[in-house]
Order: C-alpha cells, then sequence, then structure tokens
C-alpha cells in the first residue's frame, strides 16, 4: 500500500503514543513493594566453614535495594523509569502527584535501606557511600601559600614535677625562650 506524500491518516487514529506500563500509582506502588519483598525473601547464601571439623555454614546474606534492582523487576529499564519521573515534572493534575510522590518514596526507601544497612556494617560503607553520593569533604589546600597555624599551649599545674624543665624542653624542641 503506497501512501501519498503529506496525508492526514495519522490524525485517524485513536490515540497518541503509547500507554503508560503502570496505569496507576497503586499498581506501581504494588510492583515496587513485590521487588522490595523479593529482596527480603531470598538472600544470598554465603558458604564458610567453621569450628574444628571445618562444617560447611550457610551464612544468608540480604542484597540491597537498587533503583537498577528495581527497573528489571519491572521489567523497564533505568532510562524509561528516569524518563517518566522527569515527564511528571510541572504537571499539577493528581495523577502526576501521586506518581511523583511515590518515585520520590521509592527512592527514599532505597536510599534508606542502603544507608542503614552500611552503617550497621552489612553493606561496604565506602561503594554504598559512592553510590548514594555521599562525600567527606576537607579542604586542605593552602593556594601556595603555605599553611600558617598558631599554635596556642595551655599548660595545666598538677603538682607533679616534669622530668625535663620548661628551659630543657624548649632547646630540645628548638622552640624560642
Amino acid at each position: 500500500m503506497e501512501f501519498t506524500k503529506g496525508n492526514k491518516l495519522w490524525t485517524k487514529r485513536s490515540k497518541h503514543g503509547r500507554d503508560r506500563i503502570f496505569a496507576t500509582p497503586e499498581i506501581m506502588a504494588e510492583a515496587a513493594d513485590e521487588y522490595f519483598q523479593h529482596i527480603m525473601d531470598n538472600p544470598v547464601d554465603e558458604i564458610d566453614f567453621r569450628g574444628k571439623d571445618s562444617n560447611e555454614v550457610k551464612l544468608p546474606h540480604q542484597l540491597p535495594f537498587t533503583l537498577e534492582g528495581l527497573t528489571l523487576f519491572l521489567h523497564v529499564n533505568r532510562k524509561y523509569f528516569d524518563d517518566f519521573e522527569d515527564s511528571l515534572d510541572g504537571k499539577d493534575d493528581e495523577i502526576s502527584l501521586d506518581f511523583s510522590l511515590l518515585i520520590t518514596r521509592i527512592r527514599q526507601i532505597i536510599h534508606n535501606q542502603q544507608y542503614s544497612m552500611a552503617a550497621a556494617g552489612f553493606l561496604k560503607e565506602n561503594i554504598v557511600s559512592r553510590y548514594l553520593g555521599l562525600k567527606d569533604k576537607a579542604d586542605l589546600t593552602s593556594d601556595d601559600k603555605g599553611l600558617n597555624m598558631d599554635l596556642n599551649v595551655n599548660v595545666v599545674h598538677t603538682g607533679v614535677m616534669p622530668a625535663f624543665s620548661e628551659e630543657e624542653i624548649r632547646k630540645r624542641d628548638g622552640l624560642p625562650d
């Protein structure tokens, strides 16, 4: 079948674009809850050997919640999820606001579980902190001017005579009189 240039057949279709994968926030919430429950119900087993006879022991470890894991579980990709979230910006209809609140809540649950498990020592803290974008900042630059620090020392007299006199300590440490 040949189409003539400039035809308007597209105006005859009943809808534009594809349907949302999740028709309602409630369906998405149920699917996310299923993912969280699946992770909790299916720990990975670490095989270890304990005792003098080296008996094999299985140690269950819960996996962390991740957005990548959630999107795989939901049969969507991360880009779809992020684009869907971005498409909700600026919309003020009830369903868009509900989806937006739900996605924020999902991200908070994932973040909180990862942070809590790392703080409790169940996950590698440095890996989780990088994944969550946490940083421990300290600016130790001097702009090539050197670090100029004044050191104030308060001497507290305890009534016990020091092994060395103050003068001997100053000479030993090269301090001015």
